[in-house]
This record gives C-alpha cells, structure tokens and sequence, in this order.
C-alpha cells in the first residue's frame, strides 16, 4: 500500500469489529463531505447575494438610493430574490463549481447578467424612468467585481477544507488487488476476511457505518462476492461501484473506471442533494409542529401507561435504517415488561398474551407508534418510507433477509412511520414469506418513484388506515 491507504486496525479482528462497528473511523471525525459540500453552497450562495448587497451600496455612493428605486421598489429588493432563483437554476452551487473556480464565476456573473436582463425588463413593465442609468451600471458592475473576489475567497475556503476534492471517494479491497484515483482512501478488507455476508446484520450495519460518510464507494472483490457487494450497494445510500472486467456488464446503472479498470456503477445514491432537502424539509415541517400538537396526548397515554402495568413509558428497540444502518426506535410501551421481545423474534398476534389492557387499544389505534415522530426530528427516521423492522422480525420461519437477498435495497431511503405498503393494507404479523414479499415489492415500488407529491399523498391516506383491521 503507498502512503495514502489508510489501514482501519479496528477491523482486524472479529471482535473488535462487532465492538467497533458504530465508532468513528479514522479520518471521519472531520465533517462528512456531503455536509461540508452543503455548507460550502450555502456560503456560496450568502457571498454571492453579500456580493448584490455591496454592488448596489456601491452605486449608492455615486447616486441617491430614489435614483435606484421602481415604483417605491428598491432595486436591490427587487434584484435579490432574482438573483437567488438564477443561481439555483443556473446550478452555481455544484460539485463542478467547487472543484473549478473559472466556472463557478462563469456560472455566477451569468446569473448576474440574466438577473440585470430581467431587472430592466421589470423597468420597462412599470415604466420606471426615474432609474439612474448610471447607478444602474455600477450596481451591476461592482457585484460583478466582488462575485469574482467572493469565489476566490470560496476557493481558499475549499481548498482548506476539502483539498481540492468535493467528493469523499473510498476503494474497497477484498481479495484483488486494485490502483486507487487520487485523493480515494483505500481500506483492505480482504486481508481481515470481511465482507457483506447478507445472513449476519451486524456485519451489514458495521460495513454500513464504515462506508456513510463517502460520496463514491469503489469495491475490488472476489467473484464469489460480488452478488454480495452488489446487494450491500445497491441497500446503500452511497454512489456504488464494483470493479469487472469489461465483458461483465449486467445489471448496471451505468459504467464508470477507477485506477484505469472498468467498474460497474451499481447505484447513485437514493436521492439527490434538492430531493433530500425538499423530503427533509417535509418531515420537519410536519413532525414538528404535530408533535407539539400532540404533546398532552403524549402525556395522557405515558400516566395510562404507568398506571397499567410496572415498566418505561417507552420501547427501545434496534431497527434497521438508512443505508443498513441500525437505529433505535422509540414506540409507546404495550407489552408487560418481562414479556417484551427485544430483537422482534416473535410476531404479534390477535390474542397475544403479552400486550397490556392500555397497550391493546394503543397498537389497535397506531397510537403507540406516535414516539416516532421524535425519530423523524432526530433525523434517524422520515415520516413515509419503508418501515424500519426488528432484526430477529421472521417471514414464517425465515428471518427476513433469509427470505430474499433483495431485502437489503429496502434501506437506501430512510425508513418511515408510514409507507407504501401500510395504506395498500399490508399490516400485521408476517406469517407468511409471501407476506413479506409483498410489501418489499411496495418499498421497492416507492424508492424506484419518490416524489415529495408522493410522500403526502401517502400521509393523507395514511389517516385511512390508522384504526385497521391488522392492527393488533
């Protein structure tokens, strides 16, 4: 290995590994590159409209600021909210514009230009005489000049803090040996004998962990594994890659190369950056205030359920989320306490002994699955997804991911407290593996056509099916 492959000891041993699985690995504790790159835009896109302010002051120190003004409108109002739409559309901030500063600039002065285009047009519409011609040229000129000093400032800023490389790309080698493109980290698994064995979960949640915070994930491996890396991926929500030769082209999204080999792109991720923003602005913009809303309801259930029997007003227990990842779910307790089931090994029944008096009329209304909303805000859960099941959750007498490899791909979106499956009626007990493979073809149905369209529509049928008939 040359001096750039960084070695993860944590994985050297069995142990260890399973110990180690939700640490931090080396390296990681700097911020995750998607979230510097949405923290570098939105500095990209505060400069740029600190860029429009300082233009106009400018111009005001050469004319009056009622020579710069339309119809009792600032200009600079009127510019501003333009100049935003422009950029976004424009796609000024981007991976490209990070990694090249002539054509952020580019990108940038041309949603200058169309912003001052559109500016005069709007002058024209109000017949607007009054403008300063002259203000109206220095306004737009000096934004321009401090834009061009706003990117360099922005390049400095990057370079210091992402060297050069807006994406964090990472090889993965098991048992071949692959050349790296520059600034990619190198992790070899092979050498420890690890890899994503589709019957052991905490091995999917470790590698998952390991593999969260890369943009591009490139895997070197053994015949013999691919179909399981190729599983492991496509559950992933990470660009994912396998490294072939180039007569093995099935089943790709697209073809990509690491190193000067051939690779096929097996996945892109779940969503992009305005799609996870538009979703995660729709979780918080409705679990927020509905569960403020339903804080006293909240608290009446919480007294119901310490008055019924001994034991925490809550259960906790670990559930597989985004990306493979485990998580905590939070319910409403409805079960005894010395009777819970921990890893979901055995499913509910109609007459299930273990449920309390309180706890049955809870499940029965989906109340108890109202702590989840504290999930959502948290960020481990959305509120429409697929939903989040317990490892030990059985399909007749398969565990779930023994039933189909494809299971694994349920968990590139994050899991919600309702989903496709819930309001086309697949509740309950999964006694059947055809029960569960019902409701895989409807998570897999919702990740293949996300729209945030969908996502309330699928909340407002929701409502429908609270009270259900499987609900028990």
């Amino acid at each position: 290995m040359n001096s750039d492959t960084k070695f993860i000891d944590a994985f050297s041993k069995e142990p260890p590994f399973f110990a180690s699985r939700r640490k931090r690995l080396a390296g990681d504790s700097r911020i995750a590159a998607r979230d510097m790159r949405v923290i570098l835009y939105g500095l990209s896109l505060f400069l740029d409209c600190c860029a429009l302010i300082a233009g106009f002051s400018t111009a005001t120190l050469v004319r009056e600021d009622e020579w710069l003004s339309a119809g009792g409108y600032s200009l600079l109002a009127l510019a501003l909210p333009i100049f935003l739409m422009f950029s976004i559309a424009r796609e000024v901030q981007s991976v490209e514009t990070l990694e090249s500063r002539s054509l952020g600039i580019s990108r940038a002065l041309g949603a200058l230009a169309a912003t001052a285009i559109f500016v005069i047009l709007l002058m024209f519409l109000m017949k607007a005489e009054a403008i300063s011609r002259v203000g109206f040229a220095i306004s737009f000129g000096a934004s321009a000049a401090f834009i061009i000093l706003d990117r360099i400032l922005l390049d400095m800023i990057f370079w210091a803090t992402m060297k050069g490389s807006a994406t964090a790309k990472l090889l993965i080698l098991d048992g071949v040996e692959a050349k790296p493109v520059p600034t990619m980290d190198v992790i070899d698994l092979g050498a420890h004998g690890l890899w994503p064995d589709l019957t052991r979960p905490e091995k999917i949640d470790a590698l998952s962990h390991m593999v969260a915070n890369y943009d591009r994930v490139v895997v070197a491996c053994q015949e013999d594994h691919r179909r399981a890396w190729s599983t492991f991926l496509r559950g992933s929500d990470v660009g994912g890659e396998v490294i072939v030769n180039r007569n093995l082209l099935q089943g790709a999204v697209a073809i990509g190369q690491c190193g000067g080999a051939d690779t096929l792109i097996l996945s892109h991720g779940p969503l992009s950056l305005a799609s996870r923003i538009q979703k995660r602005t729709f979780d918080l913009a409705v679990a927020t205030p509905l569960t403020l809303f339903l804080a006293p309801l909240f608290i009446a259930v919480a007294i119901a359920i310490k008055l019924d029997s001994r034991g925490p007003v809550f259960f906790r227990q670990v559930r597989v989320g985004q990306g493979n990842r485990q998580f905590r779910i939070l319910k409403f307790r409805s079960m005894r306490t010395e009777a819970s089931d921990p890893n979901g090994s055995r499913s509910t029944g109609r007459e299930d002994d273990r449920i309390t008096r309180v706890g049955a009329f809870i499940r029965r209304t989906s109340i108890d699955e109202l702590p989840q909303l504290l999930n959502v805000l948290r960020g481990d859960m959305s509120l429409v997804g697929p939903r989040p099941h317990a490892l030990g959750s059985l399909a007749g007498q398969s565990l779930f991911w023994e039933v189909t490899d494809s299971y694994w791909l349920r968990h590139a979106l994050k899991p919600g407290i309702t989903g496709l499956a819930q309001i086309r009626g697949f509740r309950g007990s999964t006694d059947r593996p055809e029960d569960l493979t019902q409701r895989l073809r409807c998570d897999l149905e919702y990740l293949s056509s996300w729209s945030i369209w969908k996502d309330f529509l699928i909340c407002l049928r929701t409502l429908r099916v609270v009270v259900h008939k499987n609900a028990y």
